[in-house]
């Protein structure tokens, strides 16, 4: 059974909507996986988001905004309501208010990003990615390329601010190989328990 039969052959989690989340450190190539997992599932004609939590997190708050994700987003699509939120823009390296988001319930919702499987969104969770990556000096230099160099810094505190959440939260501990690969990485697939 591959990861998409998984995740779609079990009851929705999150209302109607199967919520799977993509996690692990920066520049592990979550975003890329999501848009990857995003086409796998609508291939099998269900009708799916991405939300990223680039769209939320910025240098100074990385894991507070949470509430803010969870009010905006997670808990409209459970109730069946449009999900609505300001993202922000990370083009000059440094967040500001971006564009307005309207998504209107899918079946699926790919949630992915630092922190997008942690510990108290797990039961909501139909599955869960989780992509190491490359070693972290070389996550640091694909963040830089694609960040610019004025984020250098930014991103050192970062690594080791992800350092620590992952060992507390444990998210990897709770995945599984999903059998989904894409640009080289394979996820690895938990069902959120």
């Amino acid at each position: 059974m591959t990861f998409i039969d998984r995740v779609l052959g079990g009851a929705p989690r999150l209302g109607q909507v199967w919520l799977v989340a993509v996690d692990g450190p920066s520049g592990a190539g979550k975003s890329t996986f999501a848009q990857a997992l995003r086409g796998e599932f609508e291939a099998r004609g269900a009708v799916t988001a991405v939300v990223g939590t680039d769209d939320f997190a910025t240098w100074e708050n990385p894991v507070a905004w949470w509430p803010e994700l969870v009010s905006k987003v997670l808990e409209p699509l459970a109730e069946g309501r449009p999900a609505s939120y300001r993202g922000l823009d990370w083009s000059t390296g440094t967040a500001r208010p971006g564009e307005w988001f309207t998504i209107e319930p899918p079946d699926v919702l790919v949630l992915e990003g630092v922190s997008a499987g942690r510990a108290s969104l797990r039961p909501r969770l139909s599955g869960l990615c989780w992509l190491d990556g490359p070693g972290e000096r070389a996550r640091l230099e694909r963040a830089v390329a694609r960040d610019g160099e004025a984020t250098r810094s930014h991103l050192e505190r970062w690594q080791a601010f992800e350092r620590g959440w992952f060992a507390a939260d444990r998210t990897r501990e709770y995945g599984h190989l999903c059998g989904l690969t894409h640009g080289g990485q394979t996820g690895y697939f938990g069902n959120g328990e």
